[in-house]
């Protein structure tokens, strides 16, 4: 198993669309090319000039089945709806954390669910915030990734979020007190937390349930990739692969799972 993937500059056309074992088309021959949008640890981020992380383990696995490699070129988040960076033919697939939504069925087509997910509010601990009952009633900021589905989440309950184009800009906004509090994916919280500076600063306000699966994207109609993934997902689900990704990468496996 790779231990992390370099990061492409961008997608040059070296020796061109090839094909990978099992007949599934590649837009470069003898790679696996992936779009995400960095950083989102623990599912996909820099370390060491290598991009690793949940996410990245993963589609490695799928890579290793089509024996070819991994290359992952970085993309505003913002495309992932779209689907325009494979619509273009210079990625094979989307793996960002990315929520499974009716809306962005309607241009990609997605995976088996690979994660449940779940949004969480981050509080500085000197605004007090602790829901987000309490934004509203002590008038104070909130923020969120732009793009993702907490911002949706946040203005779907008639907020307005400080919209940042990163995770690592939503962070930057807490520290900084551009926001008071944001709603962002637990999973990227726990992370956060887990650095001794970000715990004496910030606190888990709550957790917001809102029934979200992960998915990873193929252009509309690409059903050899979307196949080999679900199999690449599957097969380690049921040898216990991926609980040990998951804990190497996310944490301790939720109840009933252990």
């Amino acid at each position: 198993m790779a231990a992390g993937t370099f990061l492409a500059a961008g997608c040059s056309s070296g020796e061109g669309p090839g094909t990978a074992a099992g007949g599934v088309p590649v837009v470069e021959k003898g790679k696996l090319t992936t779009c995400t949008h960095l950083p989102y640890p623990p599912f996909q981020f820099e370390r060491d000039g290598r991009v690793v992380g949940f996410d990245v383990a993963l589609i490695d696995l799928v890579a290793k089945n089509l024996e070819v490699e991994q290359e992952i070129l970085d993309t505003p988040f913002e495309n992932f709806k779209t689907g325009a960076f494979l619509n273009s033919g210079e990625c094979d697939l989307a793996a960002a954390g990315m929520t499974v939504t009716d809306a962005r069925k309607k241009n990609v087509d997605f995976s088996v669910p690979y994660f449940d997910a779940t949004q969480a509010l981050l509080a500085t601990k000197e605004s007090g915030v602790t829901s987000l009952d309490a934004i509203e009633s002590q008038n104070k900021k909130l923020g969120a990734q732009a793009e993702t589905t907490g911002e949706s989440y946040a203005t779907g309950k008639g907020f307005d979020p400080v919209a940042f184009e990163s995770s690592d800009a939503v962070l930057n906004g807490l520290r900084t007190g551009q926001v008071d509090a944001v709603v962002i994916d637990y999973p990227v919280v726990q992370g956060w937390l887990k650095d001794k500076a970000n715990a004496d600063r910030f606190v888990l306000g709550q957790n917001i349930e809102t029934g979200e699966q992960y998915g990873f994207s193929v252009k509309k109609g690409n059903d050899k990739l979307r196949a080999a993934i679900d199999k690449a997902i599957e097969d380690a689900r049921a040898d216990g692969t991926y609980d040990k990704l998951y804990e190497e990468w996310i944490g301790p496996l939720p109840k009933g799972r252990s």
